[in-house]
């Protein structure tokens, strides 16, 4: 796979107006079981591409999470790291995130400096991502772990002002995160408000449950929906979230 082929691919998409969905899977939860029918469906309801990673893993999994994903099936394999540790040269891609939200210096630029000389030399496309944590209503644990606060969900100005940074400082993306097990998703209209002050990829996850959620996250501005928790509990929302997300594409029938 071509180093800049993921990213090229986002690009074509977005300025297309194409919506895709993303199924994040925690390698601490990746069950065999589990991954085999998060397989069947997401070949069925044509999942655009996996994020594997967690703010905490206590297993050593990563790898045999990524085999076995990649196994019989063709689609993106992107890491979205809580760490260091969380690098597999088995994946596509790598989520290189920027916690801009945040005044953490370690998360800002400090263990990217640590890590550039080893991804440098990987095979791993690395995608350069401005990552905000948004309030979503409860402590996660990527607050805790990175000892940031979270953008209030009601701070819209805070959310473009930070994002509009991350775009001027050559960022490719931007992920609004509110978190696993979110109770509040990020706002309909924060999404509309930084997608419209920004020319790059936006990336939507946390808290969302319902198809109907995704959908209006997709229909707001964002480009890539991210669901996790949902799925860990219900793997059958694969098609119903795609199918909605998928529908928000320009030139589709609403």
């Amino acid at each position: 796979m071509r180093k800049d082929q993921i990213y090229s691919s986002f690009q074509a998409q977005y300025r297309a107006g194409k919506k895709q969905f993303v199924v994040l899977i925690d390698p601490d939860h990746a069950h065999g079981s589990y991954i085999k029918r998060v397989k069947e469906l997401a070949q069925k309801g044509i999942v655009d591409c996996f994020f594997v990673g967690g703010s905490l893993m206590v297993n050593n999994m990563l790898d045999s999470t990524i085999v076995d994903i990649k196994k019989e099936i063709d689609i993106p394999i992107i890491l979205f790291p809580g760490s260091t540790l969380q690098v597999s040269y088995r994946a596509d891609a790598l989520l290189y995130l920027s916690l801009i939200s945040g005044r953490n210096p370690d998360l800002l630029i400090g263990k990217h400096v640590e890590t550039a000389p080893f991804l440098k030399l990987s095979p791993l496309e690395i995608l350069s991502t401005g990552y905000m944590l948004i309030d979503g209503g409860v402590p996660t644990t990527v607050s805790y772990m990175s000892n940031t606060y979270p953008i209030p969900n009601n701070k819209v100005d805070i959310a473009v002002c930070t994002a509009i940074a991350g775009e001027m400082l050559g960022l490719k993306m931007i992920f609004m995160d509110a978190g696993s097990g979110a109770k509040t998703p990020v706002t309909a209209e924060m999404i509309e408000a930084v997608n419209g002050a920004t020319d790059i990829p936006l990336i939507v996850g946390g808290g969302i449950r319902t198809p109907e959620r995704a959908a209006a996250s997709a229909r707001a501005g964002a480009d890539l929906i991210v669901v996790g928790n949902a799925i860990e509990k219900d793997p059958g929302l694969i098609e119903e979230m795609a199918a909605a997300v998928h529908e928000q594409s320009a030139g589709m029938p609403q």
